[in-house]
């Protein structure tokens, strides 16, 4: 996917996270993972805990912070995996944000 020239299109990794949950991957450079989730699909307690889940998954995997933050807003991540404290943290309200 990374290996392509600069005119092929950008390709998407779509993974089910569970049915109804999507994470669409964007692999823009080899140094940072994109993903995009659709939150309306994060109905309930236990939607919320399995992408929290899968945020420390993958902040575990390559000991790196995964971060979430609002499109178009990435410098002000609000939800993220904290590498340290080893547990996903909520980083600024999100009612703040606007």
């Amino acid at each position: 996917m990374l290996a392509r020239s600069a005119d092929d299109e950008l390709p998407i990794l779509r993974v089910w996270l569970a049915p109804g949950v999507l994470i669409d991957f964007w692999p823009y450079s080899a140094v940072e993972i994109d993903f995009d989730i659709d939150l309306r699909e994060l109905q309930g307690q236990q939607r919320l805990d399995m992408l929290c889940g899968f945020f420390a998954l993958i902040g575990r995997r390559l000991d790196k912070p995964v971060l979430m933050a609002s499109e178009g807003d990435y410098q002000h991540p609000v939800l993220g995996f904290d590498v340290d404290a080893d547990r996903v943290v909520l980083l600024a309200d999100p009612r703040l944000a606007g």
